[in-house]
């Protein structure tokens, strides 16, 4: 009998791909080939007692996927440059454009699934909603590189004649969760929060710059990282429906209720001292975010999400506090 095909993970030692790596190999896929910068030292905690086949560096990874596609499945595309402060955009055009269209090409001409990895970033300020519609994406303005790069992207998979026979862009809003300790200053708040009373018994916040939101009020769809890989999982399984999807929980929940919750999973008194928005990012600024999930809804996902104050006590109690790798 021949072995079952692989499944690939880009991005595979980063935040969400090594999540997922953890998931598969709980579901018992162990073909797996990893691909990803593996010079980045401080990620290989992420793949810690991981199993797979192969390890492929991002850089040699079109030309192996060109050989050995037949080999294969389904491609998770979940690498990419993430640096919403990065503001050369040549970087974001090579890593988030260019290589990106090589791997979906490689896929629609090889018959391979593809689930790559879009971002809420796409859409800018929010003035114009947070709909997925595909009629609607081509009119959306980010407000920085990162989120051009995969605006850019999105309205070129869209353009294509030649598809993967399953693609799925997803939006990620803002994700947190345990294996994001290497994302220093684009690690989530949750993460900064808990460092922060750790060391001082204190949290920063953003104070507002906008008379419509009082401090603390900005809110943000948080999704947990294990209700994200739920949904990267369900694709495995489910290749009905392709096209770009949100994925967060539906519900914009403020920082001070973030903050709150971080207080009340380590059980210490509530401390919150407000700081301006640094005046490098608050112009491009984001004061709400909140996914539509009719869509994915519609194309069969029914699992719940859990509620910021879950997540963070899941995230606090089992993987901060004691300190665990993913």
């Amino acid at each position: 009998m021949p072995p079952p095909p692989y499944l690939i993970v880009t991005g595979a030692a980063g935040f969400i791909g090594s999540a997922l790596v953890s998931r598969l190999n709980q579901r018992g896929h162990h073909r797996l080939v990893l691909v990803d910068d593996f010079g980045r030292l401080d990620k290989d905690r992420n793949l810690e007692g991981k199993r797979f086949s192969i390890k492929i560096e991002r850089a040699d990874f079109p030309e192996w996927l060109d050989r050995h596609a037949a080999e294969a499945d389904l491609v998770f595309h979940l690498g990419a440059r993430t640096d919403t402060t990065e503001f050369d955009r040549s970087v974001f055009d090579r890593l988030n454009v260019g290589y990106s269209q090589q791997i979906w090409q490689t896929c629609a001409r090889e018959g391979l699934a593809l689930v790559y990895a879009s971002s809420a970033a796409t859409y800018g300020d929010g003035q114009l909603g947070y709909s997925d519609a595909h009629e609607r994406i081509g009119a959306l303005r980010p407000l920085n590189p990162y989120g051009d790069s995969k605006q850019a992207f999105d309205r070129w998979a869209l353009e294509q004649e030649q598809k993967p026979p399953l693609w799925a862009g997803l939006k990620f809003f803002n994700v947190y969760g345990p294996n994001e300790y290497h994302k220093g200053r684009m690690a989530s708040v949750i993460l900064h929060a808990f460092n922060q009373i750790r060391e001082s018994g204190a949290v920063r916040l953003f104070r507002s710059h906008r008379p419509d939101y009082p401090d603390g009020g900005q809110c943000r769809d948080f999704v947990y990282v294990k209700d994200v890989v739920n949904v990267l999982e369900w694709f495995v399984d489910h290749r009905a429906q392709s096209g770009i999807f949100n994925l967060g929980t539906g519900q914009a929940r403020t920082f001070l209720d973030l903050a709150r919750a971080v207080f009340t999973a380590m059980n210490l008194p509530e401390n919150i001292v407000y700081v301006d928005i640094p005046e490098d990012i608050r112009d491009t600024y984001q004061y709400f975010t909140e996914a539509e999930m009719g869509k994915l809804r519609a194309a069969g996902y029914a699992a719940p999400f859990r509620s910021l104050e879950e997540g963070v006590s899941d995230y606090v109690n089992r993987y901060l506090l004691p300190g665990l790798p993913y």
